[in-house]
């Protein structure tokens, strides 16, 4: 079959590989559908993460068709239609069972440090049951891109707002312009955000954003951004803010613009050792939290919203390529003339 691998800084190849096969007794096989490239795919792909010579497989985001099942798999059947969060799980442990899927005590995330990826013909799925979700939808239903995002980016915005504890009547700023940022748009609209400033430059994205309910936008950047976002707060800063982007200049906005006992959800990958502004943060009672969403536990919520239409996160695809076109959506995403590319194998 073929794959996505990445062997270095701007070098994605794709590349036959050995068939995807049943290891464990608990595994499926899922022959993938939709895949797609993300924005903390761009991080290895610019060079910030060692790969080795061997490459990393890549892609943690997918629909597929469920091919084979071990002997143990109990939930799922040939033929499902399926979505695979981007890290597995095994649905048992004590954290699956506190909904925090992405700290399984079995689990591991697809498509890096080595893992298998899903920009691929197909995948393995270890901890099938605990893992992935059945959609009541065939395999190229009208809604395929929104429940996509499913697998990670909506779900990833989600926990942004939830961690920033996001509410009616409060005001909700969102850090990036990515498909995390605009899904976390999506997210502080739907828990009942009253005012939603969008921190990003780019038109397109602006316009996308607005769509899903942005009510202001702010596109400078460092002080003049925070000194934006304070003067159109009457000087307090905003309740809850995502950030959505992971770099120490965010951090240090983030904190910048949270109101005194504000709350922040991170779930950008931190590019930083040191959570810059912390003493900032300290005297103003602003609580920071997020990390790694865990997408399983929000899908049966998520779910419904998508599937009658009262959100459309499918709508940050705004370019679709074969496995041989993924190196060029790569190039794509990273020069920004895309917000993010679907892959269909």
């Amino acid at each position: 079959m073929r794959a996505t691998l990445l062997y270095g800084a701007g070098d994605v190849r794709i590349e036959h590989v050995p068939d995807a096969t049943l290891v464990e007794s608990t595994d499926a096989i899922v022959r993938i559908t939709r895949a797609c490239i993300c924005g903390s795919d761009l991080w290895p792909y610019r060079g910030h993460d060692q790969v080795g010579e061997h490459g990393w497989r890549m892609g943690h985001e997918a629909i597929g068709v469920v091919e084979a099942i071990g002997a143990d798999v109990r939930t799922l059947k040939v033929g499902n239609v399926v979505v695979m969060p981007f890290a597995c799980s095994d649905g048992t442990c004590v954290f699956c069972h506190e909904h925090l899927h992405t700290a399984c005590v079995h689990g591991s995330f697809f498509g890096w440090g080595g893992n298998d990826g899903a920009q691929a013909e197909a995948l393995r799925i270890p901890y099938a049951d605990g893992t992935l979700a059945v959609l009541p939808v065939g395999p190229e239903d009208a809604l395929m891109p929104s429940l996509l995002t499913l697998s990670d980016v909506m779900g990833t915005g989600h926990h942004a707002a939830v961690t920033a504890r996001v509410g009616p009547g409060k005001t909700a700023a969102v850090i990036g312009d990515g498909a995390v940022g605009l899904c976390g748009v999506i997210a502080a609209k739907r828990l009942g955000a009253e005012r939603i400033i969008l921190l990003g430059r780019h038109a397109g994205r602006i316009e996308l954003a607005k769509e899903f309910g942005a009510t202001d936008v702010v596109s400078e950047r460092g002080e003049e951004g925070i000194e934006r976002v304070r003067a159109l707060t009457g000087g307090f800063g905003a309740h809850g803010i995502l950030e959505c982007v992971g770099t120490d200049q965010a951090m240090l906005t983030a904190i910048g613009i949270a109101r005194p006992g504000g709350a922040i959800g991170r779930v950008g990958v931190p590019h930083y050792e040191a959570m810059p502004g912390s003493l900032q943060a300290f005297f103003g009672n602003v609580s920071v939290g997020g990390g790694p969403a865990p997408v399983r536990a929000y899908i049966a919520e998520l779910l419904p919203d998508v599937l009658e239409g009262r959100i459309q996160p499918g709508s940050v695809f705004d370019r679709t390529v074969d496995l041989d076109g993924v190196p060029d959506g790569y190039r794509a995403m990273d020069d920004r003339e895309a917000i993010k590319v679907m892959v269909r194998p």
